[in-house]
């Protein structure tokens, strides 16, 4: 098959909400095509448009702009129309259809790519604020993909069953960008600067799927060490974070500063609760955290525990006096025996080894449909014409629950 196509991202998370695996992946392909990130609608315009503008990054951003008061009938329409349109403007170059989202599908049925892929990355079900119709358009989805990955072994335990071509990619690392942390050069970010020894650092979305009652455990009895929260506060209500003295929450930060901030802490934390919206998650600040030179202590979620605890490089604690314990003994373990087995195991992961891992499967798959086709003479593109076909027996959007648009992180969050 020919690698000249292009890609389209739908996606639940806005691109400069927080750098993950979207991004990640994005940006790499990015580096061989044209790459359009599809983000969910903001309203207030005076006409329904499409501001596209050009990350640095070099993956080109899409936002509707609608105006306030549509139904959620007329925000699917006007998707939709605005998407008809961009299509017919860029003409009929091939394309792949990349899905973070099923809420994206009653808006763009009518394409026919030539490969959709969903990169199920949470099952977002199982989020706070999750729309009703949710799962029945993620089978729907599952119906019409023709590759799904997903973010991690216990998502894709779930999945495999769901679809013929589930393959497991588990969060991955830039490890340069992080390893930098351990550089003795760095400045103090001034947010931390006056925060006294020992710190024990988060970063992330502060959301549901964070154990508040932990962290407050924590800090109450061991009020020497001093708990560093980094993250935007999304879907809770921010006067239910804990204060105490020893416990800073100092809000969002960019990738580009996170290494300087994580070099100044002495271990590093996944305080997650045990919940359905962290049932699946795979935490891509595991990897991350490794790579900066820090210990990890975690609470018991699978895709940590599995292999990072059972490798030994993380320290699992299912409660508050586990946690307490797990993180002196972090504070006192070998940092050279330690680093040296994470190094190991880091040396296996990269974010360029899985996006070229995902594009050998998306054209390995293209080049058999295409095999097909030549051979039978049948249109075989679940997401062709005769997915199209289909839309008559297509869900109403009157029972899509809420209308997209609601801001990324106040929808649905990521680890």
């Amino acid at each position: 098959m020919s690698s000249d196509y292009d890609l389209l991202c739908f996606s639940h998370l806005r691109w400069n909400f927080v750098f993950q695996r979207p991004q990640h992946l994005l940006t790499r392909c990015a580096r061989e095509r044209s790459v359009l990130f599809i983000e969910e609608p903001v309203f207030g315009a005076s006409a329904p448009h499409l501001d596209i503008q050009r990350h640095p990054d070099g993956v080109d951003i899409a936002v509707p702009q609608l105006p306030h008061g549509l139904s959620a009938e007329e925000v699917f329409m006007w998707q939709r129309q605005l998407i008809d349109r961009l299509m017919t403007q860029r003409g009929r170059k091939p394309f792949v259809l990349w899905y973070y989202t099923p809420m994206a599908l009653p808006f763009t049925r009518q394409l026919q790519p030539m490969l959709t892929v969903y990169d199920c990355m949470d099952e977002l079900a199982n989020f706070q604020g999750a729309p009703p119709m949710l799962q029945q358009l993620e089978r729907d989805l599952l119906s019409r993909a023709d590759l799904v990955f997903t973010g991690g072994h216990s998502l894709y335990e779930v999945k495999r069953w769901q679809h013929p071509r589930v393959h497991p990619f588990p969060s991955s690392v830039d490890v340069p960008h992080f390893a930098s942390a351990r550089q003795s050069s760095h400045a103090e970010p001034a947010a931390q600067a006056e925060i006294p020894y020992p710190r024990l650092g988060f970063f992330g979305v502060i959301d549901e799927r964070m154990d508040l009652a932990l962290l407050d455990a924590v800090a109450a009895a061991r009020p020497d060490w001093q708990l560093v929260m980094l993250g935007p506060v999304v879907k809770i209500d921010p006067a239910t974070l804990p204060q105490r003295s020893n416990i800073h929450w100092l809000g969002g930060k960019s990738y580009q500063e996170l290494p300087r901030y994580i070099a100044g802490w002495q271990v590093a934390l996944l305080p997650f609760a045990q919940n359905e919206a962290t049932r699946f998650i795979s935490p891509t600040k595991t990897p991350e955290y490794l790579a900066a030179g820090k210990p990890v202590v975690s609470t018991p979620i699978r895709d940590v525990v599995r292999p990072y605890g059972e490798l030994g490089l993380a320290y699992i604690a299912a409660d508050s006096t586990e946690f307490i314990s797990a993180i002196e003994r972090a504070l006192g373990d070998d940092s050279t025996l330690r680093q040296q087995k994470a190094d190991g195991w880091l040396s296996q992961l990269s974010w360029d080894r899985t996006w070229g891992e995902m594009r050998l499967l998306i054209e390995e798959r293209a080049a058999q449909q295409a095999e097909e086709r030549s051979r039978t003479g049948r249109v075989l593109f679940a997401s062709g014409p005769l997915a199209a076909a289909r839309d008559s027996s297509t869900p109403s959007t009157k029972s899509a629950g809420k209308p997209a648009g609601k801001p990324a992180g106040d929808e649905l969050g990521a680890p």
